[in-house]
Parts: structure tokens; sequence; C-alpha cells
């Protein structure tokens, strides 16, 4: 397999929603439409055109690396032992204290 073959390719939105019209409006199949724009894979035309008649120009957007709700990262699976819930509450005990001398000076 080739190194290029490997990498991932990201696509703008201009380009995404240029395919999608392409596909809707000239009548073209995903494999035309990726031909012409030079897609390897004729299955990214068909979701963006999922996408697209699903959500919108919404739905050909990057969303990525977004958080959805204010709560971030892989919630735990199990529960902090007492131990361990002490020593992160010492910690954040210690951080607020260093941050409130930080302030007063």
């Amino acid at each position: 397999m080739d190194k290029s073959d490997a990498k991932y390719k990201s696509y703008s939105f201009k380009f995404k929603l240029h395919a999608v019209t392409m596909y809707l409006n000239e009548q073209l199949g995903y494999r035309k439409v990726a031909k012409r724009m030079g897609i390897k894979d004729p299955k990214r035309v068909r979701i963006w055109v999922k996408n697209y008649q699903q959500y919108g120009e919404e739905g050909l957007k990057e969303r990525r690396g977004k958080t959805i709700s204010s709560k971030r990262g892989r919630p735990r699976k199990k529960p902090l032992t007492v131990e361990e819930e002490n020593r992160k509450l010492k910690a954040e005990n210690e951080f607020l204290k260093k941050l409130i001398a930080l302030k007063r000076r």
C-alpha cells in the first residue's frame, strides 16, 4: 500500500456542496461525480448527499472536534474509590489556594 493511500483526505465545505449539487442537478451517479471531482471512494459522495438531504448545508460542515455537551471526555466506567476521590478533592483544593494567592498579588 502506498503512503498516500494511508492518509485521510479532508474536503472543504464548498467542495462537498459542489459534488452534491452536481449529483442532484446534473442527474449523475455517485461514481461519475466521484470520478469528475477526483474522489477515490464514491461512497463518500453518497454520504454527503444523504447528509445534505437530511440536514441541509449543515450536514456538510465539519463536526469533528466539537463537543456537543459541557461534559468533556469519556465518562468513567467505574466510580472513584474513597481514596481516589479524597486525592482529587485535595488536589483541587490546593489548586484553588494557589489561584487565590496569585490573584491577591
